[in-house]
């Protein structure tokens, strides 16, 4: 197993080190300076533009009204007309927000080896940071300072923003996301594991006519929601699949607050389990892009790997008659990502036919937004559920 990154710097001429922690799986920064309420938001800017990150040692509170600070400081830049070929614009947009992400994450705090935050008026992120990254490894003994990489058990640093992330992620498992399919009850995402908040998909496949009631697959299940409707739908039986811990937790943990844990097994596999079924249920990533980070990879995957996975494999997994439901926004067509002519194809080579199609228009407020710059392509976007089975 690889040792954890550490981060090094020097703090009161002392070489200091502790372990780096990124679920983006950004390097530590090279250069370090500490930071506290003294520091000025036009200096902490320059500094972290240049690729120096500041330690904060202040006030919790001073530190995110210096991270506001930044992110006003990067949306005052000049904006670039957004040019007129839309693919273009998605991959400046991405940049954009990739270069917006990496400033911002040049603030960083300090984690004890309990999770706290030895900051003054810093919250509680005990709970936050156990349920993201496990509990705390018991501390072991260590050496001087810089002498050995920490081991489990000792101070990590983090971005602030990544620590955020971690609070508001938590507020959601916490609250649950209302889900009218399921009656109103609510599905708790984990940190790092997509929420259904966007919820015409799971419309779709609460109201889609069923192919039979005895067995159904969902591939790539994350928090289980499909499961879970597909249970209160009557389906007797239901294998979900996914390959990410976090979503394999989220998913039972989510079944069982349902009441639908006997009806539903959740188990690791990449796309498919064993055998086959009359209904295989698949709702991949829906944009052909890299993702920067764990919940993104919901939203955007290279080349289409979940998706030609799916379509390749589908036939051998349904019995006669079956169906395979595909839900899958048409955004990437819009952006010029992935012509339907490639959707149309990549069908045909797995050996499949269209059934049906039932189509959904987004409800969600960027839809309508048109100071965003892929306002265009969001506008027209349709999600649809595919109703596939086996050609011959």
């Amino acid at each position: 197993m690889n040792s954890p990154p550490v981060v090094e710097w020097t703090e009161a001429d002392e070489a200091r080190s502790a372990r780096w922690r990124s679920e983006n799986g950004s390097p530590p920064p090279r250069r370090i300076v500490i930071a506290d309420d003294r520091t000025k938001a036009d200096d902490a800017y320059k500094l972290a533009c240049e690729g120096t990150a500041l330690l904060w040692r202040g006030d919790f509170h001073n530190a995110r009204q210096l991270l506001t600070a930044l992110a006003r400081r990067i949306d005052r830049r000049p904006r670039k007309t957004p040019p007129a070929d839309v693919t273009q614009a998605f991959h400046l947009h991405r940049a954009a927000q990739n270069q917006r992400a990496r400033i911002l994450g040049m603030l960083l705090v300090p984690l004890d080896a309990s999770y706290a935050v030895p900051l003054h008026r810093a919250p509680d992120v005990r709970e936050a940071c156990t349920r993201a990254y496990g509990p705390p490894a018991a501390p072991e003994a260590t050496g001087s300072a810089g002498s050995a990489p920490p081991p489990p058990g000792t101070a990590s640093v983090l971005s602030l923003r990544e620590l955020l992330a971690l609070i508001g992620a938590n507020e959601w498992r916490r609250k649950g996301v209302e889900i009218p399919a399921l009656g109103g009850d609510r599905i708790h995402p984990h940190y790092g594991v997509f929420s259904p908040a966007r919820g015409e998909y799971v419309d779709l496949v609460a109201e889609a006519p069923l192919p039979g009631q005895e067995l159904a697959f969902d591939i790539g299940t994350g928090t289980g929601v499909l499961a879970s409707v597909l249970a209160r739908r009557g389906v007797r039986r239901v294998v979900a699949t996914d390959q990410d811990p976090r979503a394999l937790a989220c998913a039972r943990e989510n079944t069982e607050r349902l009441g639908v844990a006997g009806q539903v097994e959740v188990i690791e596999a990449d796309l498919f389990p064993a055998g086959r079924a009359p209904l295989v249920v698949c709702n991949p990533p829906w944009v052909p892009a890299k993702p920067t980070s764990p919940v993104e990879r919901a939203v955007y995957d290279p080349g289409n790997r979940m998706l030609h996975g799916f379509l390749s494999g589908l036939a051998d997994h349904l019995t006669p008659g079956g169906e395979g439901w595909l839900i899958l926004s048409d955004l990437a067509e819009h952006l010029g990502l992935r012509p339907r002519a490639e959707l149309l194809d990549a069908f045909a080579r797995g050996g499949l036919t269209v059934l049906d199609r039932h189509d959904i228009t987004p409800r969600h407020p960027r839809a309508r937004d048109t100071s965003d710059p892929l306002y265009v392509a969001r506008a027209a976007e349709v999600t649809s559920l595919w109703r596939l089975g086996a050609a011959g």
